[in-house]
C-alpha cells in the first residue's frame, strides 16, 4: 500500500487522503465491508463498490461528528482509495452556504466603497466598515469550522486508522 498526502491536506477544512491498493475495486469494498462488520463497535457506515461513509461510534453527537468519505476508483492499472474527512453533508452545506453570503456580501459592500471613492461620493460611508464586518464574519466561520475539526480530531484519528488498518489487513492476506 502506498499513501499519498500533501501539506495543503493538513490545513484544507475537509483534510483528504490517497492510498494505492492491489485489490480491484469488488475486493477492496468486500474486504471493507468485512472490517466493518468485524469492527461495528467501533465503526458503522456504509459500503458499496464505489464510495464508502465510515463514520466512528460514540456516546455523543456534535455538529463536527466526522465522517470518512472514501471514493474506490481505478488509476493507472491500480485501485486508488480516496479518502475526505468531514462532517455530514447538512453541516458541510451550512458553512459552504455561510462562506459563500458572507463573500458576496463583502464584494457587494467593498464595490460600493470602491465605486464611491473612484466618483468622489458621499452616499455609502458605511460600505467599508461594512466589508470589514464580513471579513470578521469569514474569518469567524473559518474558525468556527477549526475548532469542529479540533473537537473531531480523535474520531478523526480513529477514522484514518481504519482506512489504513482495513486496506493493510487485506493486503498481507492476498
Amino acid at each position: 500500500m502506498q499513501t499519498e498526502e500533501t501539506t495543503l491536506d493538513k490545513i484544507r477544512t475537509r483534510p483528504r487522503f490517497k492510498m494505492f491498493t492491489h485489490l480491484s475495486k469488488e475486493e477492496y469494498a468486500e474486504h471493507l465491508q468485512k472490517y466493518l462488520n468485524d469492527h461495528k463497535d467501533e465503526f458503522s457506515g456504509n459500503v458499496n463498490k464505489e464510495i464508502a461513509t465510515i463514520s466512528a461510534v460514540t456516546e455523543y453527537d456534535h455538529y463536527w461528528k466526522p465522517r470518512l468519505a472514501l471514493r474506490i476508483e481505478i488509476e493507472d492499472d491500480q485501485t486508488s482509495i480516496r479518502g475526505i474527512f468531514g462532517p455530514s453533508s447538512a453541516v458541510w452545506t451550512f458553512f459552504m452556504f455561510l462562506y459563500f453570503t458572507f463573500s458576496i456580501f463583502w464584494m457587494v459592500f467593498f464595490t460600493m466603497y470602491y465605486v464611491e471613492k473612484q466618483i468622489k461620493g458621499h452616499e455609502f460611508p458605511w460600505a467599508i466598515h461594512a466589508s470589514f464586518v464580513m471579513l470578521f464574519c469569514i474569518i469567524l466561520t473559518y474558525a468556527a469550522a477549526r475548532f469542529g475539526q479540533s473537537k473531531g480530531k480523535d474520531e478523526m484519528l480513529k477514522l484514518r486508522r481504519f482506512a489504513e488498518e482495513s486496506t493493510l489487513q487485506f493486503e498481507k492476506k492476498t
